[in-house]
């Protein structure tokens, strides 16, 4: 029932839009409502004489009071067809209704006044000349209804039933037969005069809306016409132009297309010869064309170059009626844009440079040629940190830098040697004809030499740094792509040995390139395969010597390489993209291993930088929590200081709607960053964990010993618990009991990570070295 109400609705709405009047028709049939007013004015005047000279015939005060009413609604209804007349045009179709509806408003009032004279004249005052001068009146009245409301089919009916049916309800109640069926036989008038109405108004309206068609559609194709690119000429029988438009004209150098009426191809064409632009035999080769696709009603083309630099291209076709149609148009701009085309396909727009693609075919086009046993040497030189530039001075000023750059290899380009932007920050050199190794090491110290030192970019003052990576091959043993792709690991191996250098590709560079993506691929398998497996390591506490907690750490034993440190696959791990699934993968693995230990003991899961980039984060904590069962205030979450100088304010956002689950915040490495400080008040933390860099030298070094204490004293005020880490020997977990006295500890003096099952059975365990700890500190105290 829904679906087809809504579809009757749609029915009904479809059909108001079908028979609604367009609003350029509506809004002039409105305005002609409020055209004539001085007919009206008669009208009114001889209608209020007449009520007056029947009140003076009856001396019924009735008909003063009717007199009163018409002078009334008439001053009213004259001022308002005054006010819309004086008014600009209505602009939309709302304005022109709210119009209509005042006049309907104010002329109904006066229908209804001339149709309370009839009923007064007829039923109430029962003189024959009142009823004759009422009834004459008002039907005098209504035979202008059409004539002066067809515009308003609603004003028409107003009228109608407000003038008319007053008459018929006199004659009704006056009772007798005749007089019923006098008031009867009103409706056919009634209908017909609405017929009339509407008929004239179809009239107008069909009219209106031919003579708009026509008009549009003649402006349409005038418009069409003159608001081509192309120059037009259509020709008739005798080859001699009728239509002609304005762009034509224009480009014919003539005032208007008139004057191109009645003139031939021949004579067009000879305006440019006269002129000077066009050669008398290219003008006699374009006529022949155009002739000869004309007669033979195909389409041709002709592109004519002109003396000026001008291109222009003759189109002929022939059309209905034996006419013919030549278009013309400058096409100077897309010839040059043509070539200009063909020239950034091979140079680079910045820097004016071979681009990659015709680099390629160069070196290819040189290796191809000549002798097959020679040297020759491709180099891969990238900026160093030119992202840096574009993100600080704006990528303008990165393209100075570049073309500043492109300048100087510019410098070596020589025959045998040619220079490309390979893209981006990018370049290669490529040495067509090396003697040796050593060679081509001299010419690529020359080539770096010649490109250190300061450029100014628009007031910038720059220093170009780059890293370069080389490879020498023979000919015959090497193409293009290989080249390309062994300069590149080069590169990357001397951005790794610090930068603004070069290095020549090895074979090693390969194997180690191979390798690591093997590699990654191996990762990538045994994150989706779940092959990677968590171990816990202790954190102990001071007071009791007990596990207390624990750090969750992940590990992979690859199957043919054996245990892969943490140190190599995680930093592989973020290059790809993937830490956060690792992150995901140990944080439910701790928290459902951590919900079967005994209730005193917590975990300890650290998350990287990335899963702190985006919201994700509080909802892997939420589920993680909520699938395992583990309380929320078990886990603690380890944030590193990497995470917090990514996005401050989101990171804090993040951290804050973790610790409202209930779970614990711990600041990861404290100290070894630049700002650590500032986090311990700014952040929601519980504890904060200091990195073992701090202990190394501790037993040795005594300003060791007086930060670690400034760094506890600094974090207890605080409410923060502090953990240790990296106690690896007893000496130093003495020096810790008795002059620093964290709450918790951790390192290898504990053991190694244990499994899950391996913390659960020592939860409960002692380290036999607690009664020393506590009596080495009994010793400090006495």
């Amino acid at each position: 029932m829904p679906l087809l109400s809504s579809r009757k609705t749609g029915a009904g709405v479809a059909i108001k839009r079908k028979t609604e009047i367009p609003v350029d028709v509506y809004i002039p049939f409105v305005e002609t409502l409020f055209r004539d007013g001085l007919t009206l004015t008669i009208g009114l005047v001889a209608q209020t004489l007449l009520i007056v000279l029947v009140y003076w015939k009856t001396e019924d005060v009735s008909y003063v009071v009717l007199a009163a009413c018409l002078i009334a609604v008439g001053v009213v209804r004259l001022a308002n067809i005054r006010k819309y007349r004086n008014a600009p045009p209505p602009q939309s179709r709302d304005e022109a209704r709210r119009r209509e509806n005042d006049y309907i408003l104010y002329g109904s009032l006066h229908g209804f006044t001339l149709g309370m004279f009839c009923f007064l004249g007829i039923y109430f005052a029962h003189d024959s000349f009142a009823e004759i001068a009422s009834v004459c009146v008002t039907l005098a009245s209504a035979t202008s209804i059409a004539g002066r409301n067809y515009g308003s089919p609603r004003m028409v009916m107003m009228f109608i039933m407000t003038m008319t049916w007053p008459i018929s309800l006199g004659f009704i109640l006056r009772g007798d037969l005749y007089h019923i069926l006098l008031g009867l036989l009103s409706v056919p008038f009634l209908f017909a005069i609405r017929r009339f109405a509407d008929m004239v108004r179809e009239v107008l309206l069909t009219a209106l809306s031919e003579e708009k068609k026509a008009n549009r559609l003649a402006e349409r194709f005038n418009r069409a016409l003159n608001t081509m690119s192309h120059g037009l000429v259509m020709l008739g029988p005798n080859g001699k132009v009728v239509v002609a438009n304005a762009e034509a004209a224009h480009l014919m150098s003539l005032q208007s297309p008139d004057a191109l009426l009645g003139r031939s191809i021949h004579s067009l064409l000879q305006r440019g010869v006269a002129g000077g632009m066009l050669a008398p035999k290219d003008c006699r080769y374009i006529e022949a064309q155009l002739t000869r696709a004309l007669r033979e009603g195909r389409d041709r083309k002709v592109l004519v170059s002109f003396s000026n630099g001008q291109h222009y291209e003759f189109s002929a076709r022939e059309g209905n009626q034996d006419l013919g149609v030549i278009t013309f148009e400058d096409v100077s701009q897309r010839v040059e844009a043509e070539e200009k085309i063909r020239s950034m396909a091979r140079y680079d727009s910045l820097t004016g440079l071979p681009n990659r693609a015709y680099f390629h075919e160069l070196v290819g086009e040189f290796m191809a040629a000549g002798d097959r046993e020679r040297l020759c040497g491709l180099a891969v030189l990238d900026l160093d940190d030119f992202k840096s530039v574009n993100d600080t001075l704006g990528h303008p000023i990165g393209d100075g830098l570049i073309y500043a750059v492109a300048e100087k290899l510019s410098a070596v380009a020589a025959e045998g040697v040619k220079v490309s932007r390979f893209g981006g920050d990018e370049f290669m050199v490529f040495f067509d004809r090396v003697e040796d190794e050593s060679h081509l090491a001299s010419m690529l110290d020359d080539l770096f030499a010649g490109l250190q030192g300061d450029v100014d970019v628009a007031g910038h003052v720059l220093r170009i740094q780059a890293s370069g990576g080389a490879v020498l091959a023979k000919v015959r043993d090497s193409d293009v792509d290989t080249m390309i792709v062994k300069a590149d690991l080069a590169m990357y191996k001397a951005k790794e040995l610090g930068k603004n250098s070069w290095r020549l590709f090895e074979s090693a560079m390969d194997a180690a390139f191979r390798d690591k993506q093997m590699m990654k691929a191996d990762l990538r398998g045994a994150v989706e395969a779940r092959d990677l497996r968590v171990v816990f390591q202790p954190i102990v506490s001071m007071d009791t010597m007990r596990i207390a907690s624990c750090e969750a750490l992940c590990r992979w034993n690859h199957p043919d390489l054996g245990p892969v440190s943490p140190a190599v696959f995680i930093p592989l791990a973020e290059e790809m993209g993937i830490i956060s699934d690792i992150s995901t993968f140990v944080l439910n693995t701790a928290c459902g291993e951590c919900a079967k230990w005994p209730g005193q003991l917590r975990v300890s899961v650290n998350l990287s930088a990335k899963d702190f980039r985006n919201h994700d984060v509080v909802d892997k904590v939420r589920d993680a929590l909520a699938s395992s069962g583990l309380a929320a205030h078990r886990l603690e979450i380890e944030v590193t200081e990497t995470a917090l100088l990514d996005d401050k304010s989101l990171t804090r956002q993040y951290i804050e709607e973790i610790k409202q689950l209930g779970v614990r915040i711990a600041l990861d490495d404290f100290g070894t960053g630049y700002s650590s400080l500032s986090y311990l008040h700014k952040l929601p933390l519980d504890k904060v964990k200091i990195d073992r860099s701090f202990l190394i030298d501790v037993t040795q070094n005594k300003r060791s010993l007086e930060l670690l204490k400034g760094i506890v004293n600094l974090s207890r005020p605080l409410g923060l618990a502090v953990t240790v880490e990296g106690v690896e020997t007893f000496e130093q977990l003495k020096i810790l009991a008795h002059s620093v006295k964290p709450d918790l500890v951790q390192g290898f003096l504990f053991g190694s990570a244990l499994t899950a099952s391996g913390i659960e059975t020592m939860s409960n365990t002692v380290w036999p070295f607690a009664s020393e700890i506590k009596a080495a500190n009994r010793g400090s105290k006495a």
